[in-house]
């Protein structure tokens, strides 16, 4: 696993957090071998500062591109055949995305994705009920957390994904794809903490900028099947 995995840690503005992320993945007996790469999406703070002293590779983008072409800047950094997409903000709770990979590694699926616990500062689930009926929709499947960011897949289930330029409405768009192509994933459910929004006014505003990726992710998927 050591030797075939990559990390990729998208990450903008994450200064206050990506320390704590960073240094306890290298930090995990299961991940600190890994291939560590972290995309500071055209950050306004010290992330790529801060991250430099733990990855062994940091891309500062010139200016801010969304999440899903972070994470496709970074996975083109490594001809790994495996990778795990880890949230810059997960603190001490990434070292449980190590469990990703050991279903990853039994060959039974091409993805695997935490399913959380729910969120202590949450809003009101729209645009979670919004990614789940869409999904099931266009695959029949109904997932837990069709929303969660920590993921590892196959270099196969990477190939499957048509387009990253999705901003936020990545993971319902890669997810959409795999699923299309045959791939099977399964949810894991773990206790993952990351920063929550709540119901301010910058978790509204977070939200509903995930609604709109959302809605055109799923959009162009539909029409790409006519």
């Amino acid at each position: 696993m050591k030797e075939t995995t990559a990390i990729i840690v998208p990450a903008y503005n994450e200064a206050a957090w990506i320390t704590e992320t960073l240094r306890t993945l290298r930090h995990s007996k299961v991940l600190a071998g890994l291939q560590l790469i972290v995309v500071d999406d055209g950050s306004r703070d010290d992330t790529s500062l801060l991250a430099a002293p733990w990855a062994d590779t940091v891309l500062r983008l010139p200016q801010n591109q969304g999440k899903g072409i972070a994470l496709w800047r970074g996975i083109e950094l490594s001809d790994c055949e495996r990778f795990l997409l880890v949230d810059a903000d997960l603190g001490t709770t990434a070292a449980y995305t190590a469990l990703l990979l050991n279903e990853l590694e039994s060959g039974t699926c091409e993805m695997t994705v935490a399913c959380p616990p729910p969120a202590e500062q949450g809003g009101f689930g729209l645009v979670k009920r919004l990614a789940q009926r869409s999904i099931r929709q266009m695959t029949g499947i109904t997932l837990q957390a069709p929303l969660s960011g920590q993921r590892a897949l196959t270099r196969r289930a990477v190939k499957a994904v048509r387009d990253w330029n999705c901003g936020f409405g990545i993971e319902v768009a890669m997810t959409l794809d795999i699923l299309r192509a045959g791939f099977p994933m399964r949810e894991i459910p773990l206790p993952i903490r990351h920063r929550e929004h709540g119901r301010s006014l910058g978790g509204f505003w977070h939200r509903g900028r995930q609604c709109v990726a959302i809605q055109k992710a799923v959009a162009g998927r539909r029409e790409a099947r006519r």
